[in-house]
This record gives structure tokens, sequence and C-alpha cells, in this order.
């Protein structure tokens, strides 16, 4: 299973707009150029997370969008949720009854703990955690540059 694009650049760009205050409009040439996605994708991946009242939009000169949520009660699975719809990896979860076998089926029995596991560490990562770990990161890769400049 690998993530689409649309969730991939929905995951980024909340993540940037994570760094700042919930409510502040953050422009939206100035998501596309950090994050390096169209207009046009942006404004597609984010009707979504509108609807579902993670981002707000705001039209006009100083347009843009903004968080309408505290990255704390952000976590990876919601953005993937909205994006992704709900996280199947085998078509015998969608619906009981979908495969013949699935009352008695080890597999079945498998995907389902797996699925359940993988949704779980989903919600562990919020974006508040996300942003503090990419500040950190950052921070340590410009040290490392330093340190590496002096010697």
């Amino acid at each position: 299973m690998i993530i689409t694009r649309a969730t991939e650049y929905a995951i980024r760009a909340v993540l940037y707009m994570s760094r700042f205050p919930t409510g502040d409009i953050v422009l939206k040439k100035d998501i596309c150029r950090t994050q390096d996605v169209t207009p046009a994708f942006l404004t597609k991946i984010f009707q979504p997370m509108i609807k579902e009242g993670i981002i707000g939009s705001q039209r006009g000169v100083g347009g843009g969008f903004y968080l309408k949520k505290e990255p704390k009660h952000i976590t990876l699975y919601d953005i993937f949720e909205i994006q992704e719809d709900p996280l199947y990896l085998n078509k015998c979860l969608i619906e009981e009854g979908n495969c013949a076998r699935d009352t008695y089926c080890p597999v079945h029995s498998a995907w389902e703990n797996v699925r359940e596991k993988m949704i779980d560490q989903l919600r562990l990562y919020d974006f508040a955690r996300l942003a503090a770990e990419e500040k950190e990161n950052i921070q340590k890769r410009i040290q490392t540059r330093n340190n590496c400049a002096q010697d």
C-alpha cells in the first residue's frame, strides 16, 4: 500500500501550517511555494479537509488557508482518512460477508488486526508533535552543517 500523492501533499501542507498559530491565515502562494504544489492541486486536496472542519479558507487579496483545529487535535490518521477513505488492506475487510471465507479464514483476522494496529499508530502522530520534531530535526541539521563548516 502506498498513499496517494494527494495524501502526501495534504500531510506536508498541514505540517507546514502547524508552524503558525491556529486560525492565522497562511497565504496560499506560500504553501504552494514551500511544499512544491500547484495552487489548483492544493485547493483540490484541501476541499475535503475544509468540509471536515480541519482547515478553513479565506478568499481575496490576503486569502489563504488556516487551521481550524489545534495541531495537537489533528492526527496523521485524520488526514489519511479524509484523503484515502477508510483503510482497507484487503477487500474482505470492506464489508462483512464480502468474502465467503471471512468466518473461518485466519488471514481475514490477520488483516483486521494489522489494520487496527496501523490506525492506532497513525493516531499517535498529531501535528503538534510532528511540527516539534521537524523543528528539532532542522536545528540538528543546521548544527551539523555548522560543525562541518568549522572543521
